[in-house]
């Protein structure tokens, strides 16, 4: 796969971070599942965590304690979208009937970070990259492939996100009730209303997947090590894919693609 070595275009997913009650048990369940390397980072970083797939960053992951007087953050992944200027990304966001839930804030000098919700109450995070881009691998094994918004409401989701990110969505050929989130005629995720199979309280939310070799033997680790698998493995349009819990109870995605189609 061809290396990440520019920024991503913005509206594009370019970072997932986790925040986890035990931030090293989450550090060696990933790094045992995904061939992931990482530590508890320095306190003038909070400890965050910067995961590495041969050596180019993949995934943050994070204690997850409550800072500022808010509450700890729950247990999920966060989906971060590349925006040119996080300030005027925050406001397009506000216009848009999202909520901002972190105010734009330096990360050092990596860039500018921000967490909002959506409409729909699915909650996302904003980059603005200085000297980090994001994720210096992706779509190959052990390493984020897909990022799936599952709203209550996806009119209005494509809406906002448009109006926000300038991201398009039009439904996908050959999946049905799904859609692709493009940017500048690119896929770049997905986005499907809340099946069926979720529990009646889930809020709309967005799913990270990643690439696996075996999709099954993977599930088998992953509940071997204290996951739990909520949809068992099954073969649909892009891959065999399975839903799956770690041990801490966030909530991803594993796939195994199809080959691309040639010529």
């Amino acid at each position: 796969m061809p290396e990440v070595t520019s920024p991503y275009q913005p509206g594009t997913p370019c970072w997932i971070d986790l925040a986890a009650p035990d931030q090293q048990a989450a550090i060696d369940f990933y790094s045992d599942v995904f061939g992931w390397a990482g530590e508890i980072g320095p306190p003038e970083t909070g400890g965050y965590a910067v995961c590495t797939l041969n050596g180019k960053p993949v995934a943050g992951i994070m204690a997850a304690v409550p800072m500022g007087g808010q509450p700890a953050p729950p247990t999920v992944w966060t989906t971060y979208l590349s925006a040119a200027d996080a300030d005027a990304t925050s406001q397009a966001v506000s216009q848009a009937g999202g909520t901002l839930l972190m105010p734009v804030t330096d990360v050092m000098t990596l860039g500018r970070m921000c967490i909002a919700a959506d409409p729909t109450g699915a909650v996302f995070g904003i980059w603005q990259p200085v000297d980090f881009p994001g994720a210096g691998t992706v779509n190959e094994s052990g390493a984020l492939i897909w990022n799936e918004l599952n709203t209550t409401e996806p009119s209005a989701a494509a809406t906002f996100y448009k109006a926000s990110f300038g991201i398009e969505s039009a439904p996908m050929e050959g999946a049905e009730n799904y859609y692709a989130l493009t940017v500048q005629d690119r896929p770049v995720g997905g986005m499907q209303p809340m099946s069926e199979q979720m529990p009646s309280d889930t809020p709309s939310h967005w799913l990270v997947y990643f690439a696996v070799a075996d999709t099954d033997a993977t599930v088998d680790k992953i509940t071997a090590a204290g996951g739990a698998a909520l949809q068992r493995p099954f073969d649909m349009v892009a891959g065999r894919m399975a839903v799956v819990t770690d041990p801490q109870g966030a909530t991803f995605a594993v796939i195994h693609p199809k080959p691309m189609d040639q010529g």
